[in-house]
């Protein structure tokens, strides 16, 4: 687990107030659920998979009931679609922490941060588009270019029963060459040996049968509409008929997004799916469902490996330097200007103006205004641009307009 300190945490925001205006002009509200949930919750959600038999944080609490820490977050919008009963279709995006006991690696830690829509209670394929493109555009309004894409069908229930029959009997006669850990999937969960990142696995699915052979009219159908909205929307898409979900709560959709300008292993910044029998699962009525999750440190990573979304050069838009000791004009003057809307701070119990204004270096303060200067005329205060030392004066009574304007004049970044 790490900490996220300024300047660094800056760029963190700077990505979730992009997000949310990405998603909020689709009609996508901000959730909140809770860090702790009901065991229960996530281990039906994630029946047999190593979230929920290896790296999920459970523990019983003092009324003896047991309790997780969230490992992802799609289980908990469900939770509470199920117990809030709101208007449908539902769409909801999220910023939260999630927690696995897993070994750490680039870009995701014990302690990750994700950020993720979804929409429940709409079947139509165009909601998968509207996600996916909604998704895509984020990470291009980031600037981010080295982006491709991957789709498939899991088909619904019925074709991906069909299906699991035929990939069985397949991975039967091959598996002694399978990994260990892929041969334990066979019976319970065929499917997700498909995506296995095993070489000696991958090696022996040569010739697998795919789902599109086994796949209804209906589920085909679906399929081609978000092909053909993706198309419509100008993006390139691959399709990866052994990119697939598990688990039988998942239907249709299934979609991943990868950064070639990070490493290979970790290339997959964005992904997600439909998941139509979700709800059901948790005891709720049958409601089609689909969203996406996003970890924010492998954005970041994308971001830096593209040279894109750097920490801001300036902290704070000003810092007020008092050249006597006159303490009531200085709070003033911050108070003034915090209140005209303009980033303001000064150094408390520090009287020597030289150090005052060494510390406005280091604070990363963007203007530098001298206070009760004895070479300043009356009534006027000088402003120094700490990017190349330019001087500005204004007088006392014009001061916060005559910052802002400074600030306007070139798009201050921090603004």
């Amino acid at each position: 687990m790490h900490d996220v300190l300024p300047p660094e945490s800056e760029r963190w925001r700077e990505l979730v107030d992009r997000f949310a205006e990405q998603f909020g002009r689709s009609g996508y509200g901000y959730i909140q659920t809770p860090v702790l949930e009901e065991l229960a919750v996530f281990a039906r959600v994630g029946e047999g998979t190593d979230v929920v038999t290896k790296e999920m944080y459970d523990f019983e609490d003092r009324d003896g009931d047991r309790i997780a820490l969230r490992p992802e977050s799609t289980a908990g919008v469900a939770r509470s679609f199920l117990q809030h009963h709101p208007l449908v279709p539902w769409k909801v995006w999220y910023s939260s922490q999630h927690f696995r006991y897993e070994r750490p690696q680039a870009g995701r830690y014990r302690q990750h941060h994700q950020l993720g829509a979804e929409c429940l209670g709409s079947g139509d394929p165009d909601i998968d588009v509207e996600l996916i493109v909604g998704l895509w555009d984020f990470y291009r309004s980031l600037g981010l270019q080295r982006l491709r894409m991957e789709l498939n069908s899991i088909g619904d229930p019925a074709s991906r029963g069909r299906y699991q029959d035929h990939l069985r009997a397949f991975l039967a006669d091959r598996v002694g060459d399978l990994h260990p850990t892929d041969q334990e999937k066979v019976d319970r969960h065929p499917m997700r040996v498909l995506d296995s990142k095993n070489e000696a696995t991958r090696a022996a699915l040569d010739g697998v049968p795919t789902l599109m052979d086994s796949m209804s009219d209906e589920a085909i159908d679906h399929f081609a509409r978000v092909q053909a909205g993706i198309a419509l929307a100008g993006i390139d898409v691959t399709l990866n008929p052994r990119l697939v979900r598990g688990l039988d709560y998942y239907t249709h959709t299934v979609f991943e997004i990868m950064s070639d300008a990070i490493e290979a292993s970790q290339s997959t910044i964005g992904g997600g799916g439909r998941y139509d029998g979700l709800v059901e699962s948790l005891g709720g009525p049958a409601t089609p469902a689909v969203g996406f999750g996003s970890g924010i440190e492998r954005v970041l990573l994308a971001c830096d490996a593209e040279q894109l979304l750097p920490v801001s050069t300036f902290a704070i838009d000003t810092f007020v330097v008092s050249f006597d000791r006159d303490d009531d004009a200085a709070r003033r003057l911050v108070l003034e200007l915090r209140r005209g809307g303009i980033g303001a701070d000064r150094a408390l119990n520090q009287h020597n103006p030289r150090k005052q204004a060494d510390r406005a270096r280091r604070a990363r303060a963007r203007f530098v205004v001298r206070l009760g200067k004895d070479t300043d005329p009356p009534g006027l205060i000088e402003v120094v641009d700490q990017r190349d030392d330019e001087q500005h004066v204004f007088e006392r009574v014009a001061l916060v307009d005559g910052v802002r304007s400074l600030l306007a004049r070139d798009d201050h970044p921090h603004r």
